[in-house]
């Protein structure tokens, strides 16, 4: 079996990937398994992740069978996106092993634990859409005004740095001077 070796560490944290390599070293040891490349991606949290990105392409295009890497939340940064890749891996029959959690998708205890790990983001994305929608109706309420800010229906602008007019030419007379719109005719 062919497996990638994959790390990830913070750089703000100035954190060492080798803990997680020599792990990484000794499974693939133990389960006979050929490395064809350690990769590790060194980023701050909004950083994109080129090394995982080439695990994916080597994966993709059948390179190699699988990828080991310490935990699962040294793979993903949140469960949604973790649970999207356990599903791709399941689907195309790609080996994943997370040390830490001993998940392997090799095995139906691994499977199983893949599909109890989707359920429970599914769960989290719906109370997040509940939180979301509660905090809406309450805005709404308190005369929140949602959508894009109201404009001129002469001019078509806004006054420049607020959401309010630019002028007042479509409230008609009692207009401050110096809002009444340029556009207007005869102004």
């Amino acid at each position: 079996m062919k497996v990638a070796l994959y790390a990830r560490v913070s750089k703000a944290l100035e954190q060492n990937p080798e803990n997680q390599l020599q792990a990484l070293r000794e499974w693939a040891k133990r389960a006979d398994a050929t490395v064809i490349g350690e990769f590790v991606d060194e980023i701050s949290s909004k950083d994109t992740r080129p090394q995982k990105e080439a695990v994916l392409g080597l994966l993709r295009t059948r390179q190699v069978d699988g990828v080991a890497f310490y935990a699962l939340d040294r793979w993903g940064r949140n469960m949604a996106e973790i649970v999207l890749e356990l599903e791709e891996f399941a689907v195309q029959g790609w080996m994943m092993m997370a040390l830490k959690e001993q998940i392997d998708l090799s095995t139906a205890a691994g499977k199983m634990f893949a599909h109890i790990l989707a359920a429970m983001a599914n769960f989290e994305r719906e109370r997040i859409r509940e939180r979301t929608m509660l905090g809406l109706a309450r805005a709404k309420a308190q005369g929140k005004k949602f959508g894009r800010p109201r404009k001129c229906k002469e001019c078509g602008r806004f006054e420049s740095g607020t959401k309010r007019p630019l002028c007042s030419c479509v409230k008609g007379g009692g207009a401050n001077p110096s809002l009444i719109c340029e556009g207007k005719s005869g102004v």
